[in-house]
């Protein structure tokens, strides 16, 4: 291919490519193994000349520098073992449309990988299973129970994401650039690959492993694996082959840009998740590390994994650099300041490049290479008049509890009584003008009395804890106090029995209250799951907050990520949850099809919010935390452009939400062999989250807390007759 429809980009590598030493053994090792296997001659699949052209040892060698050569030779068997895998699937599965048959091909996988390995294998029938099964015995038995778990259910997710492209429909829609951002990671295998990038560094401890921080590590190290390969891919995958998964063809089709504008701005994506990257591994990870209290060891296994995951991401540039996969001529050196050509090789020096970077709406490209001081210039308290309200799409009714009138006065006395209308924050007035309320009745028509007053106090506390916290602890720049805060919070919800801490102020005490009502008679089991929701929503002011200080807007994909947490959507799902009891089996709310149901449902909540409340956070409050600023600021945008940016993703999630109720919940509903009762119980949970949405919107229209106005008189602060309430904390 002579002509390249772009130049490629400068790209941001600060980390140096290097080259195992052992790959020459790991590429004879992994043919001899695929041999042994039978993936090679008579497989149907592979021939040995396409394993040799797809040299899997040079990809593991760049991607994992350091290991030594049989741990080199069994990671470049799993990378042989899952791309094998994908084009047997293709082969036998997705091009006969053989549902059925690819279904109980994928059951049987899982039984090759038992936590015990005295566990009984099935004996193998193809080469996946053989593989399988061969690769698990030869790993786990260096790795702990924890790792061996994670590892699992990584390679499940990977392996399932198939059956679910044989079953969706390809409608040929070119996505949404913050939807496909999201979604291109789910259908990849960053954690199936961080899992091996442990494997190959070490071990991460098991506190940790969980944790956000690291999460956002993986996240970001998929997307950035992701977009790189799309932007090296494009040829192929757009011109001669036709696919529309792509992030250049993304971007050129929804802002009617040119290829190349569209892929410098994928490049700028990449940075970012590179930045995020950067930020999260020299801030967050070293305070979680204190948090924790990981010992030494602990921290050498979380920094040598944390440099295991960058070296995958110079490994992997520089295997697509040198792939004849994929369109490099004319590739610009991967590290600009270190380069001698291109343009930070010019007479432009480093004051004049950062200072245009940091300009605001600073040319060429939307987010710019040097796009990251952007996130910090942002000049708050900007009038920006009133929010604009595009036309919504929302295909549910309201319906509104006939117990509305009586549970107002109710929530009234109820805020008085925890004292949440006595600490300089809100008054009766506020309470009256976001009617908190008119959402619960909105959210579960069909609620007794009882339960309409507990959803509606529940509201009414997260919506004072999500302004509390950047009122009073943003105010004060007191981050140490709301970590303090946060941990209390979670003393006062008590899972086994423990004496719960003394409440100290309105927070705490309308907490302790709700916690003891909605749980009396709740399995421990459903205690666990809500006080963890409860936990994700108080972690993310926290998370608001830290941004706050350091006068950081977060990118797109981590904002959207961390958006269903302080929205407190966890908190609500967990409620919807128990109501159906236990009809509905714990496996169907883990599969895809119905946590993509919920996210579709959440995100789309989560945007009106943002689409509401943008005058209110963004000229009378100062906040960052707003989608439609977030796309401003990453892409360049105005307002008006970003809001349709942020529309449109909130009417593609609301078709994801009923596609995946019209065509694959059956499905989930058939795999699982649900009874009619569990199924009615699906159904009835489908119903709440209609609910849920048309009941957020009606709230949302109807109410004066996002209103001009409004908004004009009562400016969103501390009330003026009173000094802010500061905690005094034990």
């Amino acid at each position: 291919m002579t002509h390249q429809p772009f130049e490629l980009p400068h790209f941001y590598m600060p980390y140096p490519a290097r080259l195992n030493p052992h790959v020459d053994e790991a590429r004879a090792h992994s043919t001899r193994w695929a041999r042994e296997m039978g993936m090679l001659e008579g497989s149907g699949i592979w021939e040995r000349s396409d394993l040799e052209a797809h040299d899997y040892g040079l990809l593991c060698a760049y991607t994992h520098p350091e290991c030594d050569g049989p741990a080199l030779s069994l990671i470049t068997d799993w990378y042989v073992w899952v791309f094998f895998f994908d084009d047997h699937f293709l082969e036998v599965f997705k091009r006969t449309q053989d549902r059925a048959a690819g279904k109980a091909h994928l059951d049987r996988l899982p039984l090759f990988m038992p936590m015990d390995l005295a566990t009984p294998m099935p004996e193998p029938r193809n080469p996946v299973e053989a593989g399988l099964a061969d690769l698990w015995t030869r790993t786990v038995p260096a790795m702990s129970a924890g790792w061996r778990r994670r590892f699992a259910v990584a390679t499940e997710h990977l392996l399932n994401e198939s059956l679910w492209e044989l079953s969706n429909i390809n409608e040929g829609r070119v996505a949404n650039p913050v939807e496909y951002i999201e979604m291109r990671r789910k259908v990849g295998g960053a954690p199936w690959s961080a899992g091996l990038v442990e494997y190959a560094t070490a071990e991460v401890p098991a506190a940790a492993a969980a944790s956000r921080p690291l999460r956002v590590l993986m996240e970001t190290f998929a997307d950035a694996v992701h977009l790189r390969n799309d932007l090296f891919s494009y040829q192929r995958e757009v011109e001669d082959e036709g696919e529309n998964s792509n992030g250049v063809l993304v971007l050129e089709t929804f802002f009617g840009c040119t290829t190349q504008q569209a892929a410098d701005t994928v490049n700028d994506v990449l940075t970012s998740r590179l930045h995020q990257f950067e930020h999260t591994a020299l801030t967050e990870v070293p305070a979680l590390a204190v948090e924790l209290g990981l010992s030494a060891p602990e921290v050498a296994a979380v920094a040598a994994y944390t440099r295991g995951l960058q070296d995958w991401q110079s490994g992997g540039h520089e295997w697509h650099m040198r792939s004849s996969r994929y369109m490099n001529a004319r590739a610009r050196p991967g590290n600009p300041w270190h380069g001698p050509s291109g343009s930070s090789g010019s007479a432009a020096g480093a004051g004049t490049l950062l200072a245009a970077a940091g300009a605001v709406g600073a040319p060429p490209t939307p987010f710019g290479q040097w796009g990251r001081l952007r996130a910090y210039t942002h000049v708050p308290y900007q009038k920006v008049g009133p929010s604009l309200l595009p036309d919504f799409h929302m295909p549910f009714q309201v319906e509104l509890s006939p117990h509305l009138q009586a549970a107002r006065p109710r929530l009234t006395a109820w805020t008085h009584a925890m004292g949440m209308l006595h600490e300089g924050v809100w008054d009766e007035d506020k309470l009256a003008a976001y009617d908190l309320a008119l959402c619960s009745a909105g959210l579960d028509p069909d609620a007794t009395p009882e339960a309409l007053d507990l959803s509606s106090q529940w509201l009414a506390w997260g919506t004072y804890g999500d302004d509390y916290y950047p009122l009073v602890y943003g105010h004060r720049r007191d981050l140490a106090a709301a970590r303090l805060t946060t941990r209390r919070l979670s003393d006062c919800m008590p899972l086994d029995g423990e004496v719960p801490v003394a409440p100290l102020n309105a927070m705490e005490r309308g907490l302790a209250d709700l916690w003891a009502r909605t749980t009396a008679g709740m399995p421990p089991e459903d205690r666990r799951t809500l006080k963890d929701s409860v936990n994700v929503m108080t972690e993310s002011w926290v998370w608001e907050l830290s941004n706050q200080l350091q006068h950081r807007i977060p990118d797109p994909v981590d904002y959207l990520e961390m958006r269903r947490a302080t929205f407190g959507s966890d908190l609500t799902l967990s409620l919807c949850r128990m109501g159906r009891g236990p009809a509905v089996p714990p496996e169907v709310y883990r599969s895809g099809p119905v946590r993509s149901l919920e996210n579709a449902a959440i995100d789309y909540a989560c945007l009106l919010n943002d689409v509401f409340s943008y005058q209110k956070e963004i000229e009378y409050e100062g906040e960052i935390h707003n989608s439609i600023l977030v796309v401003q600021n990453f892409f360049g945008v105005d307002y008006p452009t970003a809001l349709s940016v942020v529309h449109d993703l909130m009417t593609q999630r609301m078709r994801q939400f009923e596609h995946v109720v019209a065509h694959e919940l059956p499905l989930v509903a058939d795999d699982l062999g649900l009874s009619r009762e569990a199924r009615e119980a699906l159904g009835g949970y489908v119903a709440d989250l209609r609910n849920w949405l048309s009941g957020i919107l009606n709230w949302h229209r109807t109410v004066d807390r996002y209103k001009a106005d409004y908004l004009a008189r009562r400016v969103h602060g501390f009330l003026p007759d009173r000094p802010p309430a500061v905690p005094v904390l034990g």
